[in-house]
């Protein structure tokens, strides 16, 4: 596989973002197929079974004293959940006081396409004000969004493709917070492909929603690990930082080769 990349991208490359996403999806079904065995070997992977650890929204007697008595936005999407629950209706039933929830691409419930514009609506099984962070104008939260909200959740799973837009998402997430002094708590997920760091570096010359951060392709890092180094790197707009707050997971290493127990994404 590294061979493959190092031949392949010894120089940045401008592809349509749309074809560069397809390329990759089949690049990473072949590699899936032909090369895991071989890999899997050289790392000396062990399986582990999501019933095996303990993700960071699982872990409330964490975060709850955080957000007690405070007004809490939520960041997140199908994936955000403990168990067969998802964390907003955990929250909820712990009386946490949730004022809304912030969606990234595909939408809350994960059921829209790659690209669809999602305009702000009421959850029906909460009827929360639901709010997209995807497309053109939408992509952070605004201010008047945040005026009555202490602190922030993110809880989504990633797949640590520099492409894949949660960390874009992510990325806005925590510039929102540190420009208006709110707190942001992110709830940490394994990352199903932890065990390796692959591709090129991005040429930042080549900056879009698909790729914001010099990281490599395949970058290795949990998402709560990715916010981390947004932070560290000082990354966010005028080298500012937000007061972070990292729930790991429990009983998890990168050498854990992990199997998502809900599709991050409908494609």
């Amino acid at each position: 596989m590294r061979s493959f990349f190092a031949f392949s991208f010894k120089r940045p490359v401008s592809f349509p973002e749309g074809v560069l996403c397809i390329f990759l999806t089949y690049l990473g079904l072949f590699f899936s197929t032909t090369s895991s065995g071989q890999l899997e070997s050289r790392l000396k992977l062990q399986d582990i079974s999501p019933e095996n650890i303990k993700v960071g929204a699982q872990q409330t007697a964490k975060y709850l004293p955080l957000i007690s008595h405070k007004n809490v936005a939520f960041v997140g999407n199908q994936t955000s959940t403990i168990g067969s629950t998802h964390v907003v209706d955990t929250l909820l039933a712990m009386k946490v006081n949730l004022k809304k929830i912030f969606f990234p691409e595909h939408g809350f419930r994960g059921d829209e396409d790659a690209g669809a514009h999602i305009n702000t609506y009421k959850d029906k099984k909460t009827g929360l004000p639901c709010i997209s962070l995807y497309g053109k104008e939408n992509k952070k939260p605004k201010p008047q969004d945040l005026m009555d909200v202490d602190i922030v959740i993110f809880d989504i799973q990633d797949v640590g493709a520099r492409f894949y837009t949660y960390i874009s998402t992510l990325h806005y997430v925590m510039e929102a917070c540190a420009e208006n002094n709110k707190e942001l708590i992110v709830l940490d997920r394994p990352n199903p492909n932890g065990f390796y760091v692959d591709g090129p570096v991005l040429d930042m010359k080549f900056t879009s929603f698909t790729g914001m951060h010099p990281v490599p392709m395949v970058h290795g890092m949990t998402i709560g690990e990715y916010a981390r180094m947004i932070n560290g790197e000082k990354w966010l707009s005028s080298g500012k930082q937000c007061k972070l707050t990292v729930i790991p997971v429990e009983n998890y290493t990168h050498n854990d080769q992990y199997q998502v127990p809900i599709k991050p994404s409908p494609n």
